[in-house]
């Protein structure tokens, strides 16, 4: 197709060990593709016989993996002109920084003045709304350089690899939402987290959950693989494990988090249907919207039928 970029070249690929417990036995578990914008490619994901954490391998190397972050990537999306869906989209964008204020003050126990860092920031909404509801100190790292947006301005963002990063001084809340699938080192990630915890912060974080609803509907298609992008796949019980084995105590393990479930029906159906040809935003939007309308009774029972998040909350392990 012309235009259309080619395949990443073996020379962009990378094989890894288990993330989880750096076992090199693996068996297949499924393929992939860029769903969300059809760029052309295939990528496996493999089961750790050891631990059954679910990885990328191979998977992009990091030097190369830039690519797929590019200024239509959801989180990096700064477009704001939806046409006639222009209101409700910013409404919706807005609903969601709230539903992680809400989770935060009622499982993280936040309270006004804290110190908080978003790992994996994105545009940094949720630093904005944190600074006005808990008038938070607020920081956010981020792998694409988003400092420049307007409405970052008195935001300390930083621009690189989380775990290379240092900060003065303590955070009561950290949040990961929809970051640890995408790390390359979740095992040293989650280690620094702990090591910038206050003695009594809170680490939350929100990923798609594998043994969910969604993923059974969906397999191959399911809008949590999100490859290349997502190095692994996270169980409840793989989540538990990687998160246990940084020093990390779990104190609440919920079925949903503050991303809409929804987002995963929804896309799920339309990659089924689009085959990997890509999601055309701007042209989805609209059936986006209805179809969230028309499916509200079936969503206010999320919570109980684990349609495709899982959220942890997390402290410092106390020393044997």
């Amino acid at each position: 197709m012309t235009g259309m970029p080619a395949p990443p070249c073996l020379e962009q690929f990378e094989s890894v060990t288990c993330f989880g417990c750096g076992s090199a036995e693996f068996d297949p578990f499924v393929e992939a593709e860029d769903d969300l914008t059809g760029k052309p490619g295939r990528f496996r994901f493999v089961r750790c016989r050891q631990c059954g954490l679910v990885y990328q391998n191979p998977r992009i190397r990091l030097e190369h993996i830039g690519a797929w972050y590019d200024d239509e990537y959801i989180a990096h999306r700064k477009k704001s002109d939806w046409g006639i869906w222009t209101p409700i989209h910013n409404w919706s964008m807005k609903r969601l920084d709230r539903a992680k204020l809400r989770l935060v003050r009622r499982f993280a126990g936040t309270r006004r003045g804290a110190r908080v860092l978003d790992v994996g920031c994105g545009a940094g909404t949720f630093l904005v709304a944190a600074r006005g509801a808990l008038a938070a100190s607020v920081c956010g790292v981020d792998f694409k350089d988003l400092s420049q947006l307007p409405w970052l301005r008195g935001v300390d963002f930083r621009h690189g690899l989380f775990y290379e990063q240092e900060f003065a001084g303590d955070f009561d809340l950290v949040t990961m939402w929809h970051f640890l699938e995408h790390d390359y080192d979740p095992a040293r990630t989650l280690s620094h987290a702990r090591s910038v915890l206050a003695p009594e912060g809170r680490l939350v974080i929100e990923v798609p959950r594998l043994d969910s609803v969604s993923f059974r509907l969906y397999r191959e298609r399911w809008p949590g693989l999100q490859a290349p992008q997502h190095t692994a796949l996270y169980s409840r019980e793989s989540l538990r494990a990687m998160v246990s084995g940084a020093g990390l105590e779990i104190i609440h393990h919920l079925p949903y988090g503050a991303f809409p479930a929804y987002f995963y029906l929804f896309a799920g159906a339309a990659f089924k249907r689009l085959k990997g040809r890509g999601l055309d935003l701007n042209r989805a939007v609209g059936p986006y919207y209805l179809g969230q309308l028309l499916l509200s009774p079936l969503l206010l029972f999320e919570r109980q039928l684990n349609l495709a998040m899982q959220t942890v909350i997390c402290r410092r392990a106390h020393a044997a």
